[in-house]
């Protein structure tokens, strides 16, 4: 496959970097340049090729089976109360979970439209929410990935060009691949990770790519798109950190990542905060459009209802989730308790789903000559097993937040 055939390809994967490049990230990678920062880029390198490695199982599940991953986690277990909690847990965690953060989607793409005009987050909010709703409306796949596709590209260029205009110090950068754990980084390091290595990205993958490709024929299409779009996602968070690091002196705090434009302004000039403005916007919009898609294919997949982008409860799904969105975002109030129970839930299921995603791609019943190979489970295993730390780390955080430690 050449170049041109490749960039052809991408689809749903770019779909899954949109999702994961949301205002969270935008914050996790500005506060960990700022105060760390070239020291943690490894982290995202590391994220990276964990996030490759879950997706293309999970995209593989979905083109083989013709299966979403909450389909698959339905039917696979025979006990009625390993079944019903599985349901409820993602649904829960899915289903609420993104709209707990759906709010924070669009008030972080309506903050850099904010920087962009003058005008409030608080009217964008609602505007970017019925766009976004508008779009998914539509129900016609293609449109929906092109416009993706093409906010993604937006992203691209601007976070890249303006960590170009701001001068990294290359050496230093490079430096930044060397694992290290400085003092005080080790919540910033599952940040990191946690806003890339995304639980309903892999529900989102298994049912985008049965719209895009039609059987296990074009699995090389599929791993050229994941592979490719995720590589980009990672290059945007690192130019994000990039360019607070070189921004700010080590140890800056930043406490609000949508002032962050306003803040470089005087460094570099007014491109890079409007390419900065541009850039929080893409991610907003994108993210605002890609969570709820991602909590209907879920919660729908996992009660057994059609994943059809025009059917009537996969709409109502998605609706519930971006309605919940743009009341908070014009209100401006981020549901704080729903956002804490979305971490507990979401910390729960994520090492539930990696440890259901390797044992079901090791079922031969369900994927035939296209199960795991020796290398895959391994290195799966060991992706897994950092999850699991990870979702460990998170509750105990919230844990330790809500003061149960």
């Amino acid at each position: 496959m050449n170049i041109v055939e490749r960039l052809k390809s991408i689809g749903p994967g770019a779909m899954v970097a949109a999702a994961f490049i949301g205002p969270g990230t935008v914050t996790t990678a500005s506060v960990t340049g700022a105060q760390f920062g070239y020291a943690l880029i490894w982290t995202i390198a590391f994220s990276i090729i964990a996030t490759i490695v879950l997706q293309e199982m999970s995209a593989r599940l979905g083109l083989v089976s013709r299966e979403g991953l909450g389909e698959a986690l339905r039917s696979q277990f025979d006990n009625e109360v390993a079944s019903a909690f599985s349901i409820a847990l993602v649904v829960s965690a899915i289903g609420i979970g993104t709209a707990a953060y759906e709010t924070g989607n669009i008030l972080g793409g309506a903050a850099g439209l904010e920087g962009l005009t003058g005008i409030s987050a608080n009217v964008w909010g609602p505007v970017m929410g019925l766009i976004a709703g508008a779009l998914l409306w539509s129900g016609k796949y293609k449109l929906i990935e092109k416009a993706l596709v093409g906010l993604v590209s937006l992203m691209a260029l601007s976070f890249l060009v303006d960590a170009i205009i701001i001068g990294p110090d290359l050496g230093a950068l490079a430096m930044g691949f060397v694992p290290s754990v400085p003092q005080g980084s080790e919540f910033l390091i599952t940040g990191l990770v946690g806003t890339t290595v995304v639980g309903y990205n892999l529900f989102l993958h298994a049912g985008s790519v049965q719209e895009r490709w039609a059987g296990p024929d074009e699995l090389n299409e599929s791993r050229a798109d994941t592979v490719l779009s995720i590589v980009v996602g990672g290059l945007i968070t690192i130019a994000i950190l990039v360019t607070a690091a070189a921004a700010f002196p080590v140890g800056t705090q930043i406490q609000n990542v949508s002032t962050m434009a306003e803040q470089i302004e005087p460094l570099v000039g007014t491109h890079a905060k409007v390419l900065f403005g541009i850039g929080l916007f893409a991610a907003g919009f994108t993210s605002a459009t890609t969570a709820p898609l991602a909590g209907a294919y879920a919660t729908a997949g996992a009660l057994g209802w059609d994943t059809d982008l025009q059917s009537t409860k996969f709409r109502a799904v998605w609706g519930t989730i971006l309605l919940t969105g743009i009341v908070f975002s014009a209100l401006g109030y981020s549901p704080v308790q729903a956002i804490v129970f979305a971490q507990v839930a979401n910390g729960i299921l994520l090492p539930i789903v990696a440890i259901f995603l390797i044992y079901v791609m090791n079922d031969r019943d369900i994927l035939g000559s296209y199960v795991n190979n020796t290398v895959q489970n391994v290195v799966g295993g060991v992706v897994t097993i950092i999850v699991v730390w990870l979702g460990l780390r998170t509750l105990y955080t919230v844990a330790a937040d809500l003061g149960v430690f």
